[in-house]
């Protein structure tokens, strides 16, 4: 076996072997040369054993018309009793054979129904044995190809367990995450232990506007490359990711001998969470900083270059000081000044600069824990988020934009006028409050979703004084 092949491509020949046999075939009995083309691409995953496997009985002339097995794409795991086992990537394999014309796709069965959500225009076959391929491709058996209705399945999958109704309290939390949502603006949470940072994270998503289908399948790509579908077809809500601080930089942003997706690629279209944050390590921390701009990642190994997809929202969370109580009038915060500050200089100022609002989350009174009504509903929510992207979608139409966030230096100009009212309230700001530079085009960039959220008009004073409490950290500093 020539092409560069991994461990586990290597291994495929017991796995061959075995199947061949035990499907009732026999195996040649003598020498066998497999070249994977092209040489220079190293091969990993047990993706091959089928094709493979269907190869050597082509070559032996069990397979009598390989006109039509020319015109598959073919995958597959064997088992030894040459039953065919579940692989990764099968949806982004089924895109392959569209965009290349094939007559279909051999999958196992098991990946049919993942492989099919890219409609009608290539025929997906699930096949469980490599007696079951051998004579679909002999044409002793009509295999029925696997059909999904898209609109049921996108419906199914877009429903989340999660809802904002069931977080007490918090309510000036709750609006800064809505206009976070509005603007997609990355977002950093201060609070004591067990004040609700990480339940607010976790409902973000359900908040965020609904995934397009484009979106969904973007996302299931991912996923399904990492192996971590787990079973479901299509991936149609937003994904949240939230890696352990102790998680290294190749773990975050991806990498590897064979380049694979990170956590910020499995997050695309979704929440990124980073609890603790400074309790990551710096060099996991700086890594980030390029991918938040860029929107995707690009790996340069000596075996080739690959780009994952990181289009994602950045939320994290931390606490006041080491101990957690500096804000918590509950609690004595036996942390020095000094300690504080080293605390919070773990975060860099490139890295706080992608960071647009800074809020503050108290730790909840028992008269909120204790109140028995439903808070609103994440729909109810989304609702005025999905009316505000609707405004910014028309507001960058023509340009690479999609959200207040992103705007640039032209677009800020031209979309985030102030009166001057507004001058000089940022003026203060910044002279007197203690707001850093840097703040300066954050504060304006929320104070437009403020005001999106609002209806949509020119940027008002109370716009901008809402956007100035959302630079909490900024405050601390003074």
């Amino acid at each position: 076996m020539v092409g560069l092949p991994d461990g586990a491509v290597r291994e495929a020949f017991d796995r061959i072997k075995s199947a061949i046999t035990n499907s009732g075939f026999e195996f040649p009995n003598r020498k066998i040369t497999i070249n994977l083309a092209p040489a220079d691409v190293r091969k990993e995953g047990s993706a091959f054993d089928l094709p493979m496997a269907l190869g050597i009985l082509a070559a032996k002339d069990d397979i009598q018309k390989r006109n039509r097995l020319r015109g598959y794409l073919v995958l597959g795991e064997l088992a030894l009793d040459g039953r065919i086992k579940g692989i990764k990537g099968a949806l982004p394999s089924a895109l392959l054979a569209r965009n290349r014309n094939l007559a279909g796709v051999v999958l196992p069965r098991e990946n049919a129904a993942e492989a099919s959500v890219v409609g009608e225009a290539v025929r997906v076959l699930g096949v469980e044995t490599l007696r079951e391929a051998f004579e679909f491709f002999e044409e002793l058996l009509e295999i029925p190809p696997t059909h999904v209705n898209l609109n049921e399945l996108f419906d199914a999958a877009s429903r989340y367990d999660l809802d904002f109704s069931e977080v007490k309290g918090q309510e000036q939390a709750k609006r800064a995450l809505e206009v976070a949502a509005a603007g997609g603006h990355n977002v950093l949470m201060i609070g004591p232990p067990g004040s609700g940072k990480t339940m607010l994270a976790k409902r973000l998503p359900t908040i965020l506007p609904g995934m397009s289908f484009e979106e969904a399948i973007e996302t299931t790509k991912v996923h399904s490359v990492a192996g971590l579908l787990d079973g479901r077809a299509l991936i149609a809500t937003r994904p949240f990711r939230a890696p352990h601080h102790t998680i290294s930089d190749a773990g975050l942003i991806g990498g590897g001998p064979i380049p694979r997706p990170g956590e910020v690629s499995l997050g695309h279209n979704g929440v990124l969470f980073l609890d603790e944050l400074p309790e990551f390590r710096k060099n996991v921390l700086e890594v980030l900083r390029q991918p938040l701009e860029d929107r995707r990642i690009t790996i340069a190994r000596v075996m080739g270059t690959m780009t994952f997809p990181a289009s994602v929202m950045m939320v994290a969370a931390m606490n006041p000081c080491p101990c957690g109580f500096y804000t918590d009038s509950q609690h004595e915060c036996v942390c020095s000044p000094m300690i504080i500050q080293r605390y919070r200089s773990r975060i860099s100022g490139p890295l706080l600069d992608r960071l647009d609002i800074h809020i503050e989350v108290p730790a909840v009174k028992y008269k909120e824990l204790a109140d028995r009504g439903a808070g609103e509903p994440s729909t109810a929510i989304r609702d005025r988020v999905n009316q505000a992207r609707n405004l910014q979608l028309e507001r960058f139409r023509g340009t690479p934009y999609f959200c207040n966030a992103q705007m640039g230096a032209r677009e800020l100009r031209e979309h985030c006028a102030i009166d001057a009212s507004g001058e000089r309230l940022l003026e203060l700001a910044i002279n007197r409050l203690g707001l850093s530079a840097r703040a300066y085009t954050r504060t304006l960039k929320v104070a437009r979703t403020i005001a999106d959220l609002d209806g949509g008009g020119p940027i008002q004073a109370f716009h901008l004084s809402e956007a100035i409490q959302y630079r909490s950290l900024d405050r601390m500093a003074m």
